[in-house]
């Protein structure tokens, strides 16, 4: 029978002896961060974890209890390469842990276990900037003095990296693995894209239409009657520009070609009256203006350029619809050209929109592929991501899920950037084929 004199299960006992190891880990301890895995996506089956990620880390104080360097270290030669198994035991207050990090922790969805340390959790080393992965959680030494135990013993292993997202906004935790894993540079452009457009000369086509008289009361544009040409050529087009109610230009959308004399030009409808231009035809004129290539992100006309004729350099202007050049209109086709004019077309916007965020999903708009932001480096406009699915191509547009940030892919290389310390992992495998040859049905035998 117990003494009935000592109470080995006093409250107030316990108490003191938690309060005392609770001081000495404050004391001799290192300040860590318990960062918890948030379960995203597992398989109904066997329970393997697919998706985890890692976004909220809290310091807390623990004893290293493998105090004469990490335990374990030796380092294995597989056919995944070269790995180091350093392992490292700490030891954790238990009601620091329950009073401090549950209740942060135990409304956070997809965590599975709040009220104790858990396998499979993170904890960040400070002594060695490394992140470990807790494999064990011992609950039961030392062994229930005073009918309680008061630490947690994590039995960790260094973190072996398999594409989970780790964001926890301190940079000194979440750079551990911003180079791990396979990574690929996309080198971006602003997201606008220059039109392009061609022409040819006419002989006989209309140069200009310039108003004489706007007339007054149009509520609309005037439909514009242009007289025909000689036999065997082509009526030219044209539109009218309203300002207020009266017409202020006149737009050539076709020169027309075949004509001698210059053509009559009569404003029908429109509501108003009154407007009267005329005309002049052209030798060596450009004709209607082609367009090869319509462009993106054009926030306002461009200009317009011709190559320079020995008579008159042509002019026209640009008119844009939904961000893209829609149609060209001459003002003056010119004359005495040659050959075609080269037409050059102003730029739209290249430098960009926004800012992507580090672990954000950016999403390719011709392909679709996806990928999560490992680094930005915007003044160089140089996006490396990881977590890749599908190809991205280049000339579509890399749009951030949060951000918004929107550019341009200019060049990209399918080839991972394969971020790896050890750089003879190709040459030992290609070795090892010459060793045994796992496209046979049995490598091991004849059979």
């Amino acid at each position: 029978m117990l003494n009935p004199f000592f109470q080995q299960g006093s409250i107030t006992e316990q108490s003191l002896v938690q309060d005392l190891i609770n001081e000495q880990l404050r004391m001799y301890g290192v300040e860590i961060h318990y960062i918890p895995r948030r379960y995203l996506t597992e398989k109904t089956i066997i329970k393997e974890v697919i998706e985890s990620v890692f976004d909220n880390a809290y310091p807390i104080e623990a004893y290293v209890n493998s105090y004469e360097g990490y335990g374990d270290n030796t380092s294995i030669l597989s056919k995944f390469g070269i790995q180091s198994t350093n392992e490292l035991s700490l030891i954790i207050s238990r009601e620091r842990f329950e009073t401090y990090i549950t209740p942060l922790i135990s409304n956070i969805p997809n965590t599975k276990l709040s009220f104790r340390p858990k396998e499979g959790d993170l904890i960040y080393f400070p002594l060695g900037d490394r992140l470990f992965e807790v494999k064990y959680v011992e609950h039961e030494q030392p062994f229930y003095q005073l009918q309680k135990t008061y630490v947690y013993e994590l039995k960790c292993e260094l973190f072996r990296y398999e594409d989970e997202i780790i964001d926890t906004s301190i940079e000194q935790i979440d750079d551990n693995i911003q180079k791990e894993g396979y990574i690929q540079t996309l080198n971006l452009v602003g997201i606008g894209i220059t039109a392009e457009a061609s022409t040819s000369l006419v002989s006989g086509g209309v140069r200009t239409i310039k108003v004489t008289n706007g007339g007054s009361g149009y509520s609309s544009s005037p439909i514009i009657a242009i007289s025909t040409p000689s036999p065997g050529g082509l009526v030219a087009i044209a539109t009218a520009i309203l300002r207020n109610d009266t017409v202020s230009e006149v737009q050539i959308i076709r020169t027309g070609y075949g004509y001698t004399t210059n053509p009559v030009v009569t404003f029908i409808s429109g509501g108003g009256k009154g407007a009267s231009a005329i005309s002049s035809i052209s030798s060596g004129g450009i004709s209607n203006i082609l367009i090869g290539n319509a462009g993106a992100f054009y926030t306002s006309p461009p200009t317009i350029g011709f190559t320079t004729s020995p008579g008159n350099t042509a002019i026209a202007t640009a008119i844009v619809s939904n961000g893209s050049i829609s149609q060209i209109r001459i003002l003056d086709s010119g004359s005495g050209y040659v050959n075609p004019p080269t037409i050059t077309i102003g730029n739209p916007s290249l430098t960009g929109v926004g800012t992507y965020i580090y672990n954000e999903v950016v999403v390719g708009s011709i392909s679709s592929a996806s990928a999560k932001v490992r680094s930005w480096d915007k003044p160089y406009r140089k996006l490396e991501i990881a977590t890749i699915a599908g190809d991205f191509k280049v000339g579509e547009i890399v749009v951030g899920s949060q951000s918004g940030a929107m550019y341009r892919i200019g060049d990209t290389n399918n080839n991972y950037d394969i971020t790896t310390p050890y750089t003879d992992n190709d040459n030992i495998e290609n070795e090892a084929d010459n060793i045994l040859d796992f496209t046979e049905r049995n490598p091991f035998g004849i059979v």
